[in-house]
């Protein structure tokens, strides 16, 4: 278990001490899906959800999870986040809604679980809205796309 940094000695689960890293900028970005019946996407398109703006109140709810993360993982670090962006494109091929935040700070640890929480919520978000719709609706493929910053420096996932 050395290798997990969230482990002590002792096996018991702890929060990183990361006072002797360095204050670098980071950015995480992640990126998933809601797969969803045609009709269900053209009522996102058309604006004619009965829950309102789909694809605005996931952008925020998104933003707002981002800025939370640390009160939903029980280790992860409050951050300052400078910079949250959350962007739902429709994509009819899917069908259905691709989504994809980023998250930036400046600091001594990194911002992956902020843009993962950002996607996973603005996806339950669009799933909330139009569940009446579209029970069926699934949610997919959530990932982190690239980091930088950090000790670890750049990662960049493969397609």
């Amino acid at each position: 278990m050395s290798g997990l940094t969230h482990i002590d000695a002792s096996g018991t689960a702890s929060m990183v001490d990361v006072s002797d890293k360095a204050m670098t900028e980071r950015v995480g970005i992640a990126e998933g899906s809601v797969r969803m019946e045609l009709q269900t996407l053209a009522l996102i398109k058309a604006g004619d959800a009965k829950k309102g703006d789909v694809l605005g109140v996931a952008r925020i709810a998104g933003i707002m999870a981002a800025k939370k993360t640390h009160d939903l993982i029980p280790l992860c670090h409050p951050l300052l986040l400078t910079k949250v962006t959350v962007d739902l494109t429709i994509d009819e091929a899917l069908p259905g809604i691709r989504v994809r935040a980023m998250a930036k700070v400046s600091g001594q640890t990194g911002v992956e679980m902020e843009a993962l929480t950002a996607v996973s919520v603005a996806c339950l978000t669009v799933y909330d809205m139009v569940k009446a719709a579209d029970r069926g609706m699934r949610i997919e493929n959530i990932r982190l796309v690239e980091k930088t910053g950090g000790k670890s420096g750049h990662f960049k996932a493969g397609d």
